[in-house]
């Protein structure tokens, strides 16, 4: 059996699987995403808490996906509970990191301005300094994300839902008929959705960036 007629033949299998994939991803990135940008925005006035939150978080990177899976499991059980856990930590860095430089490289003569205008610190926050911190939480966001649909894939190991039970599920019948046909429509269901949630993110970045700050 031919790849495309295998892709033909499991096509709702495969579409639900992407459906489930992109919902994981996109659900875990918000979260990331709020958590994220709030830590970024306790800790980045303060030099020692910038660096100790990016540090953490990088840290937490370092843990094999496996590994980290398997310390989950015990305590949340299998499927999405871990899956969401482990892909919700794995996104914090790319998110924190960019939250403490964006906010840390606003211009402060333009802080000052808001505060000479009367505007209280919550409102200097909102108004000025995240909305021209948002461009490298933005990139921030990007790049979690892409790291977030490899990821995903290994959660299926904790039985997650997703395109990673169809890589494993061939991986696992390595030398039958269709082994490699599913490790190959799992990998490339992955890509495409990854090339697509970048091409959103792309879109929104024109929609909500000026163009005299996009970079």
């Amino acid at each position: 059996m031919s790849f495309w007629e295998y892709v033909a033949g499991r096509r709702a299998q495969l579409l639900a699987d992407g459906w489930q994939h992109a919902s994981a991803v996109f659900q875990c990135m918000v979260v990331a995403t709020a958590v994220g940008v709030v830590i970024g925005v306790l800790t980045y006035r303060s030099e020692w808490a910038g660096n100790l939150a990016v540090t953490t978080t990088a840290t937490l990177l370092t843990i094999p996906s496996l590994a980290l899976l398997g310390l989950l499991i015990p305590l949340t059980g299998l499927g999405v509970a871990p899956t969401v856990t482990a892909l919700v930590l794995y996104g914090l860095l790319p998110i924190v990191r960019n939250a403490v430089v964006g906010l840390r490289g606003v211009d402060p003569s333009l802080v000052d301005a808001a505060k000479g205008i009367g505007m209280s610190r919550a409102a200097q926050l909102v108004r000025v300094e995240l909305p021209l911190a948002w461009p490298p939480i933005l990139t921030g966001i990007r790049v979690a994300t892409q790291m977030l649909m490899g990821i995903a894939a290994v959660a299926a190991y904790a039985s997650g839902p997703g395109l990673g039970n169809e890589i494993f599920r061939g991986v696992s019948s390595l030398g039958s008929a269709n082994a490699l046909n599913q490790v190959l429509a799992g990998t490339l269901g992955i890509i495409v959705l990854a090339l697509l949630f970048d091409a959103a993110y792309m879109l929104i970045g024109r929609l909500t960036i000026p163009r005299g700050i996009r970079g």
